[in-house]
């Protein structure tokens, strides 16, 4: 039956196994943490490590994924990736202490570092350049659905079974997938992927962890901490000395000359404000629902479900329109509809419906499918596919570092901001007064996201159809390009 169905889409197939599962983790996992904390008997700072933990050891081997993919083979490497996070997570539901929970949580994040770079390179190389928005659809649905069912079903589980069981819920998951992918996949690996650069592992490795880890504290802990300001300021350093030394490179790790590709730098470019405004108002948003609003878990998981429906709702007429009507004008559209639903969250009060929240979620998830169906199909028009799985890992490195920065700006204003508004209150003012202060503050933050999707906007004018032309339509190959070696990596067929 496999054999009946084209490669592209068994490729497809199996990394949205992978995508879901590595997504869908970091979702149930924020709803189970006070549980965690119950059971351990352990403070916030400490459960943080759960979530930094798996962060920190994602980030190291993000940058390395291109190199062990090309070296070592896309399939191999994919299966590896999958099974350590298989066996990780079962690992996790019976941990007998918060501390072998964290180590499992770091290996986690050992597989989650390869899984999506090198998913993405599989994906990027199974489908044409004409048929990647195709692509793009499909890698956004697992990342459109996990987050949606993520914290309703971790909530779910943690009240009615046991904390346990979001790490096991992701076992089966992975075996499927591991066996699917075996059985389905063919290998792929590049004739010369150079020697290993130890140089530009660790300290690219070393960089991105630093960075992602000090955005995280500064966020919770504040930006003047002696940690913060420590881990940000050698991460920069460590960051300078990567670049430094993978551009000397004559076979670099992570091939930064990709950025000198027009395209290749404004769709990176454009990840920063996309991934930014998104994770930003999907951080803000549960929290003005349970906090404000006085919405339990469940039930804040069920209104932020809107955003996910929206996606899905859109992602099927962006992946129509793009080759009718090319990136520029889809991004365009697409962050304006996302600048105006952050902006609708602006009318948010204490005496509104949910419906006040829930629409401009759907508003903002028709946004984000306009913008990442043409960012990521267009991002890769231009790039070789020899050169696919290293320009995976600096687009995957550029939405985390996005994610994280967005969600690091927001918790930091809203700090800012809530504190300044109640501080111009008088000493006579009422609960209502204070109320309304809170949200202003939650406005004020909104109206930063809005901005972001704004300059999204502005980013995207620059970006022309005629660049992108080869993921647009089929571009016609020279007639004797039977009689030249294809300009591809030489890949093993295994049946």
């Amino acid at each position: 039956m496999l054999q009946r169905l084209p490669y592209k889409w068994l490729v497809a197939t199996a990394f949205v196994f992978g995508l879901f599962m590595e997504i869908l983790d970091m979702t149930v996992l924020n709803t189970a943490l006070p549980a965690l904390g119950r059971h351990f008997d352990a403070g916030t700072e400490t459960l943080q490590w759960l979530v930094t933990g798996y962060m920190v050891s994602m980030a190291v081997f993000i940058p390395a994924s291109g190199w062990i993919a090309d070296r070592f083979g896309t399939k191999r490497t994919f299966l590896f990736a999958l099974a350590v996070f298989t066996a990780a997570s079962a690992w996790g539901g019976v941990a007998g202490s918060l501390g072998e929970l964290i180590v499992a949580r770091v290996a986690q994040g050992l597989g989650g570092g390869l899984l999506t770079p090198v998913g993405t390179a599989m994906l990027f190389r199974a489908f044409p350049p004409a048929e990647r928005a195709k692509a793009s659809a499909v890698l956004s649905v697992p990342t459109t659905l996990a987050p949606a069912f993520g914290p309703v079903l971790g909530g779910w589980m943690v009240d009615n079974i046991s904390w346990r069981w979001i790490f096991f819920l992701k076992v089966p998951i992975g075996v499927l997938g591991l066996v699917f992918a075996k059985v389905a996949l063919h290998e792929e690996r590049a004739d010369h992927p150079g020697r290993f650069d130890a140089a530009g592992f660790l300290s690219g490795g070393a960089a991105l962890a630093l960075l992602l880890y000090g955005l995280d504290r500064g966020a919770r802990e504040g930006w003047a901490t002696n940690g913060v300001l420590v881990s940000l300021g050698v991460g920069l350093a460590l960051a300078a000395v990567f670049t430094a030394i993978e551009l000397a490179r004559a076979e670099p790790m992570i091939d930064l000359r990709l950025l000198k590709d027009r395209l290749f730098r404004i769709g990176n470019l454009l990840m920063l404000p996309a991934s930014g405004a998104m994770m930003g108002a999907l951080f803000l948003v549960p929290l003005l629902l349970q906090y404000q609003m006085g919405v339990d878990a469940t039930g804040s998981g069920l209104v932020t479900m809107f955003q996910a429906l929206g996606m899905v709702a859109f992602l099927q007429l962006a992946g129509r329109l793009y080759p009718k009507i090319g990136p520029r004008r889809m991004l365009a559209t697409g962050f304006a509809v996302v600048a105006v639903a952050q902006a609708m969250l602006m009318t948010v009060g204490p005496d509104t419906t949910l419906w006040a929240v829930r629409l401009p979620l759907f508003a903002m998830g028709a946004g984000m499918a306009l913008t990442v169906i043409p960012l990521q199909a267009a991002t890769f028009a231009t790039i070789a596919p020899g050169s696919i799985a290293r320009a995976s890992s600096v687009f995957s490195t550029t939405r985390q570092v996005a994610g994280a920065a967005g969600v690091a700006l927001v918790a930091t204003l809203l700090s800012a901001r809530t504190d300044s508004r109640l501080g111009a209150l008088g000493a006579d003012a009422g609960a209502a007064d204070r109320q309304d202060a809170v949200f202003g503050a939650y406005h004020d933050i909104f109206l930063v996201t809005a901005v972001l999707a704004v300059l999204g906007l502005v980013a995207a004018l620059f970006v022309r159809d005629a660049d992108a032309i080869a993921s647009i339509r089929p571009v016609p190959e020279p007639a004797d390009a039977a009689t030249k070696p294809a300009d591809t990596d030489s890949s093993e067929r295994l049946p």
